[in-house]
Formats: C-alpha cells, structure tokens, sequence
C-alpha cells in the first residue's frame, strides 16, 4: 500500500475513534448527530495542503457514503449578501428522509481550571487562543442561524427546501486533555471517553526523562499513537521541545514510556 494511502487509513481510523464531545444535546442544546463507527477502507484521495478542518470534512463526507440511510445534497454552502460572504453551510443531508442542516467541527481542547466557572469554560485551544464556549457561541449566534437568513432562502429554493423543514444537528467531535498535575479528574458534562492523554509544560518535562518521545505533523494528531515512528529521546525532544517554547506553539506528542505504553500529550508553552 502506497505510503500516503496507509497515512490516510491511519488518520481516518483515528477519525472514526474519536467520540462526540457530548451526548444528545447536552451543550447548549445543540443535538449531536448520532452515527455508528463502522470501520472500512477508506478509498479517496485527499489533498494533503487542506487544513486539518477540511480534511476532516472529507472523512465525514467518506462515512456518509457508505450508509444507506443518508445522502448528502450539497456541502461548503457559501451564502453570501452583496458577494460579500456571510458565512458557509457544511453540509445538507438527507437521513430517512430528513433534510438536516449539519456543522461539522474536530477539534483539541485542554483543560485550565483558571479559565472559567464551569467545566465547558474550562477548556481552551493548545495555544490559549481559542476556546471551546468561544465556538459553542460562534455555533448557536451565527453559524446555525445563517440557515434563516433572507439570503440563505434564495439558495434553499435550488435544492427545493425550506428552512422550516430542516432540522439543524452539529457533528462535534473532539480529543480532551487534562493537566497531568490533575491527572484523576473526572468530567461530569463532557464526553469523558474524549479525553485523549494529558499535558505538561517545561516544569514538569524532567518527570519523563526516561520517555521516548515523537512530534506528529498536525494531520497525525488525529491519529491513534503506534509505535513504528522515528522516536526521539529525552535530550533530543528536549531541544526541539525549546524551538515550539520559543515560538509559543504547543506541539501533540507522543510519550512511550518504557513498558511500552503510548500516550498522547500536549507539551505546553504556558
């Protein structure tokens, strides 16, 4: 099998592993689309120049191929006003007949206690410029209500629907790390099968000398860990590890520790 072939059967079963962020509507009452994960052999070729969001839609739209109970009308919808964008649908499908109005998002959050009241507020990006409540807001205030706008009925009418009879659903899935300072913690309205590993910042890096360590590209941060890569060990990582630090840029590694075990983890710069 051809190397980009296998990188792409590796990331869409990561994909495929990968849980919803929260059951039925739990969050904001935005209802997660509910499919089951059926292993197969994805046959697509995709560009490897697509950014992770993307490139994940792709997956998306590969999983929905293959059920017989869905079929996709139209994907990356622009909706625009004055050929100005307003903004973009991701996807129409229709499931048992259904028509329904789908986002999809794919994202890595880190948990900080110091941000926030609650345990949604708790999460941020890896690099503390976004947040999970920052695109649960972005979801609810603008993304899902473009399907009423006036300028989104001139485009329904080209596909023979209404936005009364769309139902709206997210597909939100995503990876959870928590502190290693906290490693115990339980979530209570999150999906806890989403958490993926835990993260560490300089101070505690010398706790995993012992460590064999690997920096996957950010396709492969989706990617369930294995041990046939290039490992780094402690010293080596150190010193790429200072180069992300400069940059303020969290790198996703991979620990092996030395039973074997491979865990996910966030090295932070914060």
């Amino acid at each position: 099998m051809h190397q980009k072939t296998k990188d792409i059967q590796k990331r869409y079963e990561g994909f495929l592993q990968t849980d919803c962020l929260w059951n039925d509507n739990a969050v904001y009452d935005l209802h997660q689309f509910e499919i089951e994960s059926k292993s197969t052999k994805i046959d697509i070729d995709i560009n490897e120049k697509l950014r992770l969001g993307k490139y994940i839609e792709r997956f998306v739209s590969y999983q929905f191929a293959q059920e017989k109970s869905i079929s996709i009308i139209c994907e990356n919808i622009q909706i625009q006003k004055e050929k100005i964008t307003l903004g973009e649908l991701d996807c129409i499908l229709l499931r048992n007949e259904q028509p329904i109005h789908l986002e999809v998002i794919y994202k890595f959050y880190l948990y900080d206690p110091s941000i926030g009241k609650t345990e949604v507020e708790h999460f941020i990006g890896p690099n503390r410029k976004d947040s999970l409540v920052e695109k649960l807001d972005k979801l609810k205030d603008k993304q899902l209500p473009l399907l009423y706008s006036n300028e989104c009925v001139s485009y329904l009418k080209t596909i023979n629907l209404q936005a009364s009879e769309i139902e709206q659903q997210v597909y939100f899935k995503g990876q959870l790390f928590i502190p290693f300072s906290n490693i115990s913690l339980q979530l209570s309205t999150l999906n806890p099968n989403c958490i993926s590993g835990f993260y560490i910042n300089k101070k505690e890096l010398e706790q995993f000398k012992d460590c064999k360590f690997f920096i996957p590209n950010k396709k492969d941060w989706i990617t369930i860990p294995h041990k046939n890569v290039s490992w780094l060990n402690f010293e080596d990582f150190s010193l790429v590890a200072e180069e992300y630090l400069q940059r303020k840029f969290s790198p996703l590694c991979w620990l092996k520790k030395q039973n074997g075990e491979i865990i996910k983890i966030f090295f932070v710069w914060w």
